[in-house]
């Protein structure tokens, strides 16, 4: 009796060591990709560390609220560096400056 439930026992752990091995692994759902709104969160919040209290919440505010400057920034740089082509190190530095700045 005692061996034919082991036998039993053995055949069960079997069974389900097989089926398991069958089974294609679960893989983890590939995480959506961050808003722009979630990416400014996280840029702000980095730019806020050891602000406290009021502070912080002001300029959190302010920050999450400012408008991305980004493109007119891009664009001035691509026209400079387009300008720049023919100068190098020290006159191309002061000439990249004074584009940029304008």
């Amino acid at each position: 009796m005692k061996k034919l439930f082991s036998l039993i026992a053995a055949a069960v752990v079997l069974s389900t060591g097989l089926s398991a091995l069958a089974q294609p692994a679960a893989t983890p759902a590939a995480a959506p990709a961050k808003t722009a709104q979630q990416s400014k969160m996280g840029t702000c919040n980095k730019e806020a560390e050891g602000k406290k209290g009021d502070e912080r919440k002001a300029f959190m505010k302010q920050c999450l609220s400012a408008k991305a400057e980004a493109p007119a920034q891009q664009t001035r740089m691509k026209t400079c560096n387009v300008e720049a082509k023919d100068k190098k190190g020290d006159e191309r530095k002061a000439f990249m400056k004074a584009c940029l700045s304008k």
